[in-house]
């Protein structure tokens, strides 16, 4: 509110300097011309004055109104029109102020037509800045609102991106716990509480667009944990970061579905074990992570499209970071490598 005052207060005064300026301006003209100081000092005020009026009401008829820019002809009419308008309240005030000074009317009527011309110069450059002003206005907040809208959706998307992955793990988890309750009941009961710590933790990501690396490792290492009791000594991690890598920001909960691809597609076709490698490090402003999992070509099922995971991953990096360069794939020999090229953002 107060800032609002304060600009006013600055615009306000913007204005009547100006006015005040060419009051002394057709003050020094009409003086050179023949009238004493206080004739030219009179008439320059009571001009400008109503010139004013005509800048107020000007900007006010755009404020409100604003024609589209192939709207030349009418803004040119509206000019047109308020200066026979001032010209007339002019004459008719002067006449009524000097209605004594026969001199004095005499170079009025005479000075009609030059009056006319530059009031015409003068309400079509206000009628022109008054137009470009709101219309760069109205431009401006049309963006404001596409870009606000356009932000809106991007979130709703990638909130419904974090609703779908959430189940999709959750369903697997529950079936390993199912499996091991019979079996194995003290490892699905540390099942159930990792996989607790791992709900909650993801519960407080939720909130946080951008988290550090060392942080989505932490959190990482909780859905690691979970997957070793489903798999056994079959599954082993190595992770290798950059100190300076850890402190980089990433979206959150963006390494799991990606680590999830990595185990699914190195685990389910091969009885061998099989570690996930992680490696991280800071490559000029990016930020780059390397996903890599072995399969076995010979037993590894076809598969069409990048699956969920994969997609989501893409997905989300392209939302926020308006690129779709920031996944990329290779597949050479018989390990897999998903690389991810996070951007620093200042």
């Amino acid at each position: 509110m107060l800032r609002n005052y304060i600009s006013f207060r600055k615009a306000v005064a913007g204005y009547l300097g100006w006015w005040l300026f060419w009051i002394f301006v057709q003050t020094l003209v009409l003086h050179r011309l023949g009238l004493s100081w206080q004739i030219a000092l009179t008439d320059a005020a009571i001009s400008n004055f109503l010139l004013a009026l005509v800048g107020i009401a000007t900007e006010n008829t755009y404020r409100f109104y604003n024609p589209g820019a192939g709207n030349r002809i009418q803004r040119l009419l509206y000019a047109i029109t308020l200066s026979f308008a001032y010209i007339y309240a002019l004459q008719f005030v002067l006449a009524k102020v000097f209605e004594q000074n026969l001199n004095y009317l005499q170079f009025l009527d005479n000075s009609l037509p030059l009056r006319y011309m530059i009031a015409l110069l003068m309400i079509a450059l206000m009628t022109v800045t008054s137009w470009l002003f709101y219309f760069m206005k109205e431009q401006y907040d049309n963006t404001q609102r596409k870009e606000e809208a356009e932000k809106l959706v991007r979130e709703a998307e990638l909130s419904a991106l974090r609703l779908q992955l959430q189940p999709h793990f959750l369903f697997n988890s529950l079936n390993s716990i199912s499996a091991l309750a019979g079996s194995k009941p003290e490892e699905a009961r540390k099942m159930i509480q990792q996989l607790s710590d791992f709900l909650r933790g993801t519960l407080k990501k939720d909130e946080q667009q951008l988290v550090q690396l060392a942080d989505e490792l932490t959190h990482l290492q909780l859905y690691l944990e979970i997957e070793k009791v489903r798999f056994g000594h079959r599954l082993a991690t190595q992770i290798n970061c950059d100190e300076t890598a850890l402190t980089k920001l990433l979206p959150s909960l963006l390494l799991q579905p990606l680590v999830e691809n990595a185990i699914k597609f190195g685990l389910y076709d091969t009885i061998e074990n099989i570690t996930i490698g992680i490696t991280a490090k800071v490559d000029g402003t990016n930020l780059h992570i390397q996903i890599s999992n072995p399969f076995d070509a010979s037993t590894s099922r076809p598969k069409t499209g990048l699956g969920f995971g994969l997609t989501s991953v893409q997905r989300r990096l392209q939302l926020i970071y308006a690129r779709q360069d920031l996944l990329q794939l290779e597949q050479k020999e018989n390990t897999f490598t998903a690389t991810l090229i996070i951007p620093q953002l200042a």
